[in-house]
């Protein structure tokens, strides 16, 4: 028997078969092979049709179960991932009002800010860890101010794990982590945010039923398992966002444990025993999937909008890009640390939270046309983008959260050694990297309700395959990185 999991990404949907008795990965698959397109009409807008995620979804589905030629007999229960932070709305139908205005999005920025400076900067951090910022609520509140025959229509907001869940099972309906990452969930009170709702004039009703991460969420209706090629009844049994969801994949779940990703963002994500903040929310806490009001589990976020979108553009816009990541990494591998002097801020995504919710773009300097080359940049690249997680990870830090060992997934930027050990060595940490994926942990986790096992028995089947450490080159470095931590700073005052 196996158990499913789906990771609804903004570049494409993953999904993974693992063995319900051992937990092993039986196989996976993602889908499109090209990354999935993202509509900006307006500077700093960032928008996908729900709908979308669902044909890949089923897509997906079908690519893997024919790849590990599994009958859908033998499917116990289903697991979602998704991307955090976006905004889906829809009618008293189920149906999709509007794209979604998904997580990179920056358009809400100063209604979050208003809402924080009317409300209370103390009050918002203490019963919402963060500022309402450019969260999901904030979004919601954009919508009835310049769409307000959309707004009229709504039913429910849901999260993007939310709608695809809705779409398998019929079920609309949220969790409490779901809530608290679009900043809808008061922490002093464990219920939702009423304050902030009625100060956007959304009232609480347009939350669906809130059900527990873990638990049988609903079954696939016989529409959905049609497309999805799959029989009905199978149970969804898990959601979560994608980086609780990376930390749970990776057996984050308790205090001092801390899990990276290097997607198209770049995350750190550290768990604290109570509900911490930054004054300034330039990381934030979110309710772990293991939350709960008596054992409180807080996941403290620092997300980087410009990471793996970086690099894919140095990829797809420099001429040794068509030759692929490995042999970009190659080709950097010959330049010093430091890059000779070129450098890189990767912040060309839109707003960073990091950094007050400035967009301040990517930039480049130090580069000199009869001294530099294409390595040059990508090497740049790689440093610049590892440099703004050590300027984040300080931050956590400040905190007084453990940064001295990471557990990262086998995929993304942690697989070039430049990046990695850039920042093993900046920060005087250990990187382990283990064999599992987001949408390998969604499937372990579907089968906590359903009896494979219990949730402190997550990790067993986990393995390094890679661990990086310090190398000799920190005199080059840190001298880089201060360099390029400066620059930064002028730019921020």
């Amino acid at each position: 028997m196996y158990l499913l999991g789906f990771d609804i990404g903004s570049s494409s949907i993953k999904a993974a078969l693992v063995d319900a008795k051992t937990g092993a990965l039986k196989a996976q698959v993602q889908f499109p092979d090209a990354e999935m397109s993202i509509a900006a009409p307006y500077p700093g807008w960032a928008e996908q049709d729900p709908e979308s995620w669902w044909e890949f979804t089923c897509k997906a589905s079908q690519k893997l179960m024919e790849l590990a030629a599994v009958k859908s007999e033998q499917v116990m229960a289903i697991g979602i991932a998704y991307q955090m932070h976006g905004l889906v709305l829809t009618d008293k139908d189920g149906k999709v009002l509007r794209p979604s205005i998904i997580w990179c999005d920056s358009r809400a920025v100063d209604i979050g800010e208003a809402a924080c400076n009317e409300l209370g900067r103390g009050r918002c951090m203490l019963h919402l860890l963060n500022s309402p910022g450019n969260f999901t609520a904030s979004k919601l509140k954009w919508v009835r101010d310049n769409e307000p025959e959309v707004f009229a229509k709504i039913r429910y907001v849901m999260l993007p794990g939310d709608y695809v869940a809705m779409r398998c099972t019929g079920v609309s309906a949220t969790t409490v982590p779901g809530l608290s990452e679009g900043i809808m969930w008061d922490f002093q009170r464990e219920a939702p945010a009423d304050f902030l709702l009625d100060y956007y004039q959304a009232g609480k009703e347009l939350i669906p039923e809130i059900l527990p991460s873990f638990g049988r969420q609903g079954s696939l209706h016989e529409e959905a398992a049609g497309q999805l090629g799959l029989r009905a009844g199978i149970p969804v049994t898990y959601r979560a966002g994608d980086q609780p969801n990376n930390a749970l994949s990776l057996n984050v779940m308790e205090p001092g444990e801390v899990a990276a990703t290097g997607g198209t963002s770049g995350v750190v994500y550290g768990i604290a025993d109570s509900p911490v903040f930054d004054p300034a929310s330039r990381v934030n806490g979110f309710a772990h999937v293991n939350h709960t009001a008596e054992k409180p589990r807080i996941g403290v976020l620092l997300c980087i909008n410009g990471a793996g979108s970086q690099y894919n553009w140095t990829r797809r816009t420099l001429p040794s890009g068509r030759e692929g990541y490995a042999v970009m990494e190659a080709r950097a591998a010959g330049i010093p640390a430091g890059a000779d002097g070129v450098r890189i801020w990767p912040f060309g995504n839109g707003a960073e939270r990091m950094l007050g919710n400035k967009d301040i773009g990517a930039r480049i300097a130090g580069l000199q046309f009869n001294r530099h080359s294409e390595d040059h940049l990508i090497r740049a690249s790689l440093e610049g983008i590892a440099f703004a997680f050590v300027y984040g990870m300080g931050i956590m830090q400040e905190m007084g959260l453990e940064t001295r060992q990471l557990r990262v997934g086998n995929d993304n930027l942690f697989q070039s050694r430049i990046f990695s050990e850039t920042i093993a060595t900046l920060m005087d940490c250990r990187i382990d990297m283990l064999n599992t994926s987001g949408a390998a942990g969604a499937a372990r986790a579907a089968g906590v309700a359903v009896g494979c096992w219990e949730l402190s028995q997550l990790g067993q089947t986990l393995q390094a395959v890679q661990v990086y450490e310090g190398n000799d080159q920190k005199p080059a470095l840190a001298a880089a990185y201060g360099q390029w931590k400066n620059e930064l700073e002028q730019l921020l005052k």
